[in-house]
C-alpha cells in the first residue's frame, strides 16, 4: 500500500506525542461515538464531502507514502531539537494498516520518532503490522462494559482488551491509555472504576484524561448529520478534579489534556 487517504495533516502539536510533532489523519473509522470531533472521518475509507460556507467541499486526498514523507520532512529539526516525530491519527489509524506500516517503516528508517492513536478495535493481528515500526502507541479505553461499549459505540471491549495486552507485551513501546471524559457514557462511577480496575491489574502508572468538549460540532452541520451531544454541557474544573482523584489514589498519575 503505497497510498493513503489522508484527511488532515497538522504541525506543530505538542499534544499528541512527546515534543513537537506532525499529525497525520487518516480516514476511516467504524465507531460510532456520540461525541466524536472528527465525524469527517467515520466510515469507509474514502473520499466524502460536506458543505462550508456555502461551498461543497472534498474530505480526503490520496497521497503516497513519498508525498508524505516530503511534507513530514519539512519540520525534521523540530523533531531533532524538541524530541518530537509524527503521530498517524484519524479515524482509526488500523482502518488503513497495510499503508500505516509501509510509512511509519520509511519514518523509522529516517531515525523519527513514531507514534499512533488507536482504539484498538480490530484484530490484533492488524496492529501487529504496526508494532516493528511504532515508538509510542496512545491508547484510547472508553466504554469497559461489554455491551454497553457495543451498543454505544459499537466496539468489543474484549478485542479493545486483547489489543492493549498485547502493546504491553513489546517493550519497546511506549503505551499511554487515554481516557475521553465524556459525560453520561464514560464518566459514571461504575465505568470509572472498572478502568481503574482494569489498569491497576496490568500495573499501568499513568493515564491521560481527555475531557468532553464541543469543539467539533460544527462539522456535523457541514455533513448534514444530527450531533446528539449538542446539549451536553463540558464537565466542571471540580469533576475533572474528582476523577482524576480516583485514578491518583489507585496509585495511577493521572495528567488532564486538553484544558486551557
Amino acid at each position: 500500500m503505497d497510498q493513503g487517504l489522508v484527511f488532515n495533516i497538522q504541525r506543530y502539536s505538542v499534544h499528541d506525542g512527546g515534543g513537537i510533532r506532525t499529525l497525520i489523519f487518516l480516514k476511516g473509522c467504524p465507531l460510532r461515538c456520540p461525541w466524536c470531533s472528527n465525524p469527517e472521518s467515520r466510515k469507509k475509507v474514502e473520499p466524502t464531502t460536506w458543505k462550508k460556507n456555502g461551498k461543497t467541499e472534498q474530505i480526503g486526498a490520496w497521497r503516497s507514502i513519498d508525498e508524505l514523507l516530503d511534507e513530514v520532512l519539512k519540520d525534521e529539526i523540530f523533531y531533532r531539537t524538541s524530541g518530537g516525530g509524527v503521530t498517524l491519527s484519524g479515524g482509526e489509524v488500523l482502518m488503513q494498516s497495510e499503508f500505516a506500516s509501509a510509512f511509519l517503516q520509511e519514518l523509522k528508517k529516517l531515525g523519527i520518532h513514531t507514534a499512533i492513536e488507536t482504539t484498538g478495535c480490530f484484530s490484533v493481528t492488524r496492529i501487529k503490522r504496526l508494532t516493528p515500526y511504532v515508538d509510542q502507541v496512545l491508547f484510547d479505553l472508553k466504554i469497559m462494559d461489554r455491551s454497553e461499549a457495543k451498543k454505544v459505540i459499537g466496539v468489543d471491549s474484549e478485542t479493545v482488551r486483547e489489543n492493549f495486552e498485547y502493546l504491553l507485551t513489546q517493550e519497546q513501546i511506549q503505551v499511554i491509555p487515554r481516557i475521553p471524559l465524556i459525560p453520561e457514557y464514560t464518566t459514571n462511577e461504575k465505568n470509572i472504576q472498572q478502568l481503574i480496575d482494569f489498569l491497576t491489574a496490568r500495573k499501568i502508572g499513568e493515564v491521560h484524561l481527555l475531557p468532553f468538549h464541543q469543539y467539533g460540532s460544527s462539522k456535523y452541520d457541514y455533513l448534514g448529520r444530527e450531533y446528539r451531544m449538542k446539549d451536553v454541557q463540558t464537565l466542571t474544573r471540580t469533576e475533572i478534579d474528582t476523577i482524576k482523584a480516583k485514578f491518583e489514589r489507585a496509585g495511577i498519575r493521572a495528567n488532564i489534556d486538553g484544558l486551557e
